[in-house]
C-alpha cells in the first residue's frame, strides 16, 4: 500500500528504480543472512518483499500514462510476459546453478541482472512520454489523443474509507487475493506436487513445473489483444474486464478439478498449463480495471489490493502444506482453491465497473 502511495506521489520511474536497486542487494546478501541466522534471513526476505512489493504499483501507472487507453490491454500483456518468463528462467537455471555451483549462484546471478536492468532504466525510463528525449511528436500526439479524460497527478491521496466504501474497489481487492492465492500455489508447491504425486525428482518437476509459466506468458499477450479489440468494437470497458476476468478465473477453476484426475506427470503438466494459461486473462481484468476505476489513485488502489493479495499469497504458500495434511491430499486442496475462482467470479461480475469512481 505504502509503494502504491509513493508511485502516485513520485511516479513510477523513480519508485521502480528504487524497488529494483533494494530487492537486488536483498537478494545478494539472501545467503549470507542465512549462515548468520534464521533471523537474520526473514528481515532480509521480509525486507526483499517490500521492495518487490512497488513493482506492480509502478509498471500500471507508467503504462497508463505511455499508453492510450485502447492499447494499454497488449502493453499490460508486453509487461506479464517479462514477469512470467522470469519464472521459467528461474525454475529451469535454479536447479542447475545449485548442483554446479553452489547455493550462492542463484543469487549472485540474479542480483546481478537486477542492477544491470537497472543502469539501463535509470538512463532511458521517464515518467511521463512528454518528457522523453526518444520520442516523437507525432507519436507524443498519438498517445494524447489516445486518452480520455486524462487524470491530474496531484500526490494527495483520497480517504481510505471512501476508497473502501465501493463495491467495484473490493471486487479487484478480492480478485486480486483470489488470483494471487492460485498463482502462488502452483509457483510454490508445483514441483513438490509432482515429486509427491507422481514421484519425480525434482530437476524433472521443475522442468514440468516451468512450461506453463511459458505458455502464460504468450496467453496473457494475446487476452491483451483480444481485449483491446474489443474495446476498438465498441464493446464498453466495463463487459470487456468481466469478460476478461470471468475466463481469468472459471478457466484455472475448470483446469484444477480436472487436474484431480490426472494419471501422469504430463496430463497434470498439461491441465497445469491451461490454468496458469487461462489465468493471464486477468491482465486484461482486475489488472486494468485499478486504471479505468481511479486513475488519479491507480497506484494506491494497486498497492490496497496487493497488500491483500500478497497476503493471500504467504498464507498460500506456508499454509498449503497444512492445508493438504488437513484436508487428506493435493486434489482436495486444489478443489477447494477452484471453489474460491467460481466464488470470486460470481462476486466480480456483479460489482465490478469500468466506469470511473474516484
Amino acid at each position: 500500500m505504502i509503494g502504491g502511495a509513493l508511485v502516485d506521489k513520485y511516479g513510477g520511474k523513480r519508485v521502480l528504480a528504487w524497488g529494483v536497486a533494494l530487492w537486488s542487494l536483498a537478494t545478494l546478501l539472501t545467503p549470507w543472512a542465512a549462515n548468520h541466522s534464521t533471523i537474520a534471513l526473514l528481515a532480509i526476505r521480509a525486507f526483499f518483499g517490500l521492495a518487490e512489493g512497488v513493482a506492480l504499483p509502478s509498471m500500471s501507472t507508467l503504462l497508463s500514462r505511455w499508453f492510450p487507453g485502447h492499447e494499454r490491454a497488449s502493453a499490460v500483456g508486453i509487461s506479464m510476459a517479462g514477469f512470467h518468463l522470469g519464472n521459467v528462467v528461474g525454475l529451469i537455471l535454479t536447479p542447475i546453478m545449485l548442483s554446479s555451483i553452489g547455493i550462492s549462484g542463484p543469487f549472485i546471478f540474479f542480483s546481478s541482472l537486477g542492477l544491470l536492468w537497472l543502469s539501463s532504466w535509470v538512463y532511458k525510463v521517464t515518467n511521463d512520454p512528454r518528457e522523453s528525449p526518444f520520442i516523437g511528436k507525432s507519436e507524443l500526439r498519438l498517445i494524447q489523443a489516445g486518452k480520455v479524460d486524462p487524470p491530474v497527478y496531484t500526490g494527495e491521496l483520497p480517504p481510505i474509507r471512501i476508497l473502501l466504501s465501493k463495491l467495484p474497489t473490493w471486487a479487484i481487492i478480492f480478485a486480486n487475493v483470489t488470483n494471487n492465492w492460485g498463482y502462488f500455489v502452483l509457483l510454490s508447491w508445483m514441483p513438490v506436487y509432482f515429486k509427491t504425486v507422481f514421484n519425480v525428482n525434482l530437476k524433472q518437476a521443475a522442468l514440468f513445473s516451468a512450461v506453463p509459466w511459458g505458455t502464460m506468458a504468450i496467453s496473457g499477450y494475446i487476452a491483451g489483444v483480444v481485449s483491446d479489440s474489443l474495446i476498438k468494437a465498441g464493446y464498453s470497458i466495463t463487459l470487456v474486464r468481466k469478460i476478461m476476468q470471468s475466463i481469468g478465473f472459471i478457466g484455472p477453476g475448470v483446469s484444477l478439478l480436472c487436474l484431480n484426475f490426472a494419471k501422469s506427470p504430463a496430463v497434470a503438466a498439461l491441465f497445469m498449463t491451461a490454468a496458469l494459461s487461462l489465468s493471464s486473462f486477468s491482465q486484461a481484468g482486475f489488472l486494468l480495471n485499478m486504471q479505468d476505476i481511479a486513475p488519479q489513485y491507480a497506484g494506491f488502489v494497486h498497492g490496497i489490493a496487493n497488500s491483500a493479495g500478497t497476503l493471500a499469497a504467504i498464507i498460500s504458500t506456508i499454509g498449503t502444506g497444512y492445508f493438504v495434511q488437513w484436508l487428506g491430499s493435493f486434489q482436495a486442496f486444489l478443489s477447494v482453491t477452484a471453489g474460491l475462482y467460481f466464488v470470486t467470479t460470481i462476486f466480480w461480475n456483479l460489482f465490478a465497473t469500468g466506469e470511473r469512481v474516484f
